[in-house]
């Protein structure tokens, strides 16, 4: 039965305390993952690692320093000496490079443009992942990326896939950005987006791809409660069965 008929028939029901899981949420570029990861985590009175942010913080260091993104071992040697922090506020998480509040800057077209280049080495993925497996070891987490439920975390209690069609996706992320002070055509986004799928999925390291297991989600037609309800209720199952 797909999610969002599941979704439509399942009877709400209150998670209960006497666990704590891993929740893997991976998918393209705009398809949700962040807004909706943050709220289940804040439902479930979980931590919200958002790993993508990570890999926008590392590739703005790059771009800050000057680094040849095409020299992977400039690239590694930053990357090994880079301080990334997630810190949770009443807003959700702020991220911290280097001690700075880079929140709002990561998300700028320019980390966006380079991200997929920075986030394809293995040495970067390497530290990254050493410090994303270690936050989720005693489980209570709601992870969300693109290679959590099949690179990071492939034993996760719950592995959600979300996906949405291009042009919702591209609407989203326009938005997005406009609340940042930044305005771009919507067939520019679309090519942005388009551009980035085909880097996520074709590279050699851990590429964008569903995991067997995971639990497709089509957030085309969704509101952000729809997305939040199916997935704490898939938790709650899971839990219930613990």
């Amino acid at each position: 039965m797909p999610p969002t008929q599941k979704f439509a028939i399942l009877k709400a029901q209150k998670i209960t305390k006497s666990g704590k899981i891993v929740i893997a949420i991976d998918g393209p570029a705009a398809s949700g993952k962040s807004t909706t990861a943050r709220l289940v985590a804040r439902r479930l009175g979980y931590l919200h690692l958002d790993t993508g942010a990570m890999y926008r913080a590392m590739t703005l260091r790059m771009l800050r320093e000057g680094i040849r993104l095409d020299r992977e071992d400039e690239v590694a040697r930053v990357a090994r000496d880079t301080d990334i922090v997630l810190a949770r506020s009443k807003d959700g998480n702020r991220v911290f490079l280097q001690g700075e509040d880079v929140t709002e800057e990561i998300r700028m077209p320019e980390v966006t443009q380079h991200v997929s280049t920075v986030s394809s080495y293995p040495a970067v993925r390497a530290v990254l992942v050493q410090q994303q497996r270690k936050l989720a070891e005693n489980g209570g987490v709601v992870l969300e990326g693109r290679d959590i439920g099949t690179v990071v975390f492939p034993d996760a209690d719950l592995k959600i896939f979300m996906v949405a069609d291009v042009a919702e996706r591209a609407r989203r992320r326009k938005e997005d950005l406009r609340r940042s002070g930044v305005e771009i055509g919507e067939d520019e986004v679309v090519r942005e987006i388009s551009e980035r799928d085909r880097k996520d999925s074709s590279r050699e390291t851990s590429p964008l791809r569903r995991a067997e297991d995971a639990l497709e989600l089509d957030t085309s037609n969704l509101s952000i409660e729809e997305q939040v309800e199916f997935i704490v209720q898939a938790a709650g199952e899971i839990l219930r069965k613990k």
